[in-house]
């Protein structure tokens, strides 16, 4: 990173009695593309970009906030998933550069925030480097300082999000896959844990939907987002409505626009509450968003008819052993008759059947056998008929 290592001392007005407030770890990115470590307190960052302590409060990882973008007089506070960040018209403070997901949005910004022609011209007046990439050079990007940064965040979370869903498709696909084809512990205990990552995944993704949604939904949520426009304005009322011209001309999706529609957008430009241009930026990653949140409903449908699958066997089994229940108690009440018979015949009661009558027995023995037999058959075939059993 640029002048990294440039450490910013946090505020030492405070009184020696007084417990110092604890400083976080901060990255700034200026319009140059350079950046510098910063290790300041809430109250620096508070005095730097004028926000309120409510404000930074979101920022605070310790807290659970939602996914916000708020527009505030001069700075953007955004709060998306890992990304904390606050814009302003010239700078970028990104929180915890060094966190492992935060430190591809650190080289994005540096590499995506290249100077305008006039900001190009100013900082090599002030005596900046400026930092350019053969890549961006092509084409001149003519959008504000803070829509770049915006960019970047939202292609940043949007991307991590579509990369944590794909990662959750490939483990869970195969995993249902199996549970259908060997119902067991082990799959079923691996399935539960990949529907409860899949229920965490999806309202993370549908939060930062409806943060999206909500802005698309608001002109004036979206118009306190011109920083660059309202500095324009309080500094010269009359260049206020000669606002800058813009469209996203990064290798994104919301920079996918050709240049024609962008050229037939410059002929509406000028009105304070225009903000068509910062509404199709949004609305790119609202879509490739809700594209995201469109897998993870696939896949909780896809998890659901599994489970109805899975329910629809274990009835299955069930009836089985059901009917193997009826057809076992059927065996044993016929077996009771036959032994019945035999039963009544080997009591020693005195009978004249014993004497040159020895047949007499085997008749009967066989007429009970048969006579169980078709009580069994009789039995089955009602419950066949009344629908018990299968067929």
């Amino acid at each position: 990173m640029g002048r990294e290592g440039t450490i910013v001392p946090a505020d030492p007005q405070a009184g020696p009695k007084k417990k110092a407030p604890s400083s976080r770890s901060w990255i700034l990115m200026d319009a140059t593309g350079q950046g510098t470590v910063l290790d300041v307190d809430k109250y620096a960052i508070m005095h730097r970009v004028q926000i309120h302590a409510r404000d930074l409060r979101i920022l605070d990882p310790l807290l659970s906030y939602p996914s916000t973008i708020l527009g505030r007089e001069k700075a953007i506070v955004l709060n998306l998933e890992h990304i904390k960040a606050i814009i302003t018209c010239e700078e970028v403070l990104l929180r915890d550069p060094l966190d492992d997901n935060v430190i591809p949005v650190v080289e994005q910004l540096r590499r995506r925030l290249p100077p305008s022609s006039g900001d190009m011209h100013e900082a090599q007046a002030e005596g900046k480097e400026v930092v350019t990439h053969p890549d961006e050079m092509g084409e001149e990007d003519e959008s504000p300082f803070e829509f770049r940064a915006l960019e970047v965040a939202l292609e940043a979370i949007c991307s991590f999000l579509a990369a944590r869903t794909t990662e959750l498709e490939t483990a869970a696909y195969p995993a249902l896959d199996e549970l259908t084809s060997k119902i067991s512990s082990r799959n079923l205990d691996r399935v539960r844990k990949l529907k409860s990552a899949m229920t965490r995944l999806t309202a993370r993704v549908q939060k930062v939907r409806d943060e999206l949604e909500q802005l698309l939904d608001d002109d004036d949520d979206m118009a306190d987002l011109y920083l660059s426009r309202k500095q324009a304005s309080a500094a010269s009322p009359v260049s206020a409505s000669g606002g800058a011209n813009w469209f996203p001309a990064s290798p994104t999706i919301g920079s996918k626009i050709s240049r024609a529609s962008r050229a037939s957008m410059a002929t509406t430009r000028g009105d304070e509450n225009d903000v068509e241009e910062l509404e199709m930026l949004l609305e790119a990653y609202f879509m490739q968003i809700d594209g995201t949140l469109n897998k993870l409903t696939t896949l909780r449908e896809y998890i659901d008819d599994t489970e109805d699958y899975i329910n629809i066997q274990l009835d299955n089994h069930r009836n089985q052993l059901i009917q193997l229940e009826l057809f076992l108690s059927s065996g044993t009440v016929c077996l009771s008759i036959y032994s019945l018979v035999a039963g009544i015949f080997g009591m020693n009661i005195p009978y004249t059947w014993n004497e040159g009558y020895g047949f007499v027995f085997k008749w009967v023995v066989v007429a009970a056998g048969m006579f169980c037999s078709v009580l069994f058959v009789l039995i089955v075939s009602y419950a066949r008929y009344k629908g018990l059993v299968g067929s």
